[in-house]
Order: structure tokens, then C-alpha cells, then sequence
């Protein structure tokens, strides 16, 4: 057996600029709302959204307009608001939902709304649903929300696309096609494909086509889901 070729760790830097980020009907309310900042209702928006629906490439997209710094959130997460105020008129913070610590949040909202700042708040259910400190939960539901919807056909294809584009692998239609019949729709699990596929083309020495993609889909296919589909087998 010839040797494998392994891949060199190589660290993969796609483009989050506007112009990459594709408005579809499943998006096109919250980048409406987006577009119309800073001239929003509140001191901020609550951009809703299931993991990977893509808010947060959204988030990026609206950080690089507005000069905005972004906020990872996370269990714990310490905030110092005259610090992210003195010099922004914008703070993003994504996964706001994963524990930041309220009373800094509340402090945040409370400064922006002194200073006309506005905060763009990602998360991926509504503050009603994690919130506990009452006066910050009044303010978050009082903030306008807006939903990403699941992406659809064309929004699939085009952040496929995108994707191997950006890692500059040559694809057929019909590996496109195969993904979007086959692959669970969320942004998320196309990062993974993609990321899968241009690993195993690089171990292989092989191009991207249907049987590899169909290869790393089954690998991940949840025990005693079965085999694939008499359509599956004839698309190889």
C-alpha cells in the first residue's frame, strides 16, 4: 500500500466580508435590521438563530461596518463596560447566551443607553429563556429580535461553494448536488464536510467527488441509522 501523504497544518482564513455573505429569504429580515444601524429602537438587537444557522458570520459582517469589537461568550465571561464604551459606538458579543455574566450585561446595556452605543446581542434562544436577573431580562425583551431561519437550497449551495472555493478545491455540480440531498442543512455541518473532504482529497491524493463526500457522510451517519438509500448506492 503506498503511503498516505498527510496534510500540513495549514490554518484555513475564509473571507467574512458583506459581499461574501449571501441574503436569502431565511436571513433577509435580519440583515434588514442590520442595514438600518445605528438608527435602531434600543440600545440593542437580539439576533436569534440554531447553531450554525450562520448569525454569527452575520455578526462579523456587521462588526467590520460598524468598527464593532466581537465578544466571544462563554460560562463566566467578565465584562468591563466603560472599557469596550470609551472608544466604540458598537460591542458584539456572540453566544451571548452561553453564560456571560449578567450584572456586567446589565451594566453594559445600561451605559449604552447613556451613550447612544449599541450592542448586537447573539444567541441562540430568546432572553427569556436564560436570563435570571429581572432587570436585565425587562431590557433584553424590550430589545427588537430578529430570527435566521434554516438556510435553503440556494443559501446551501452557495456556502458549499463558498467553502471550497475559499480552500481551492475544484468541485462538480454534482458533488454540490449529492451534499444538498444528503447532508444535514446547517452552515455548521458544512464546515465539517468541506473540512472532511479537503483532509481525506489531501490523504488520498484524490479529487473531491460523489463517492468520497458520500464516504464522509456515512461516517458520520448515527448508529442504527441504516444504510444508505438505493438512490445513495446509484449515485456512486
Amino acid at each position: 500500500m503506498a503511503q498516505q501523504q498527510l496534510p500540513l497544518p495549514l490554518e484555513h482564513r475564509p473571507a467574512l466580508e458583506q459581499e461574501d455573505f449571501l441574503v436569502a429569504p431565511s436571513n433577509a429580515e435580519a440583515v434588514a435590521w442590520l442595514d438600518r444601524w445605528p438608527d435602531w429602537p434600543a440600545p440593542a438587537l437580539i439576533l436569534l438563530g440554531e447553531s450554525g444557522s450562520g448569525k454569527s458570520h452575520l455578526a462579523q459582517v456587521f462588526a467590520a461596518r460598524s468598527g464593532a469589537p466581537v465578544i466571544a461568550g462563554e460560562l463566566g465571561l467578565r465584562l468591563d463596560p466603560p472599557a469596550l464604551l470609551a472608544a466604540n459606538d458598537a460591542v458584539v458579543i456572540d453566544d451571548v447566551d452561553a453564560g456571560v455574566h449578567e450584572t456586567d450585561l446589565f451594566h453594559l446595556y445600561n451605559l449604552a443607553k447613556e451613550t447612544g452605543a449599541t450592542l448586537l446581542l447573539t444567541c441562540t434562544t430568546p432572553p427569556s429563556l436564560w436570563v435570571t436577573l429581572p432587570d436585565l431580562r425587562s431590557r433584553l425583551s424590550a430589545a427588537p429580535a430578529v430570527s435566521i431561519g434554516p438556510p435553503d437550497d440556494t443559501v446551501m449551495a452557495a456556502v458549499l461553494i463558498k467553502l471550497f472555493s475559499d480552500r481551492q478545491l475544484k468541485i462538480g455540480v454534482e458533488v454540490i448536488s449529492y451534499l444538498l440531498s444528503h447532508m444535514e442543512r446547517s452552515h455548521a455541518a458544512a464546515r465539517l464536510v468541506v473540512d472532511a473532504a479537503d483532509h481525506l482529497s489531501l490523504v488520498r491524493q484524490r479529487p473531491v467527488t460523489v463517492p468520497l463526500v458520500r464516504e464522509i457522510l456515512e461516517s458520520v451517519r448515527p448508529k442504527g441509522a441504516g444504510a444508505l438509500s438505493d438512490e445513495d448506492e446509484d449515485d456512486e
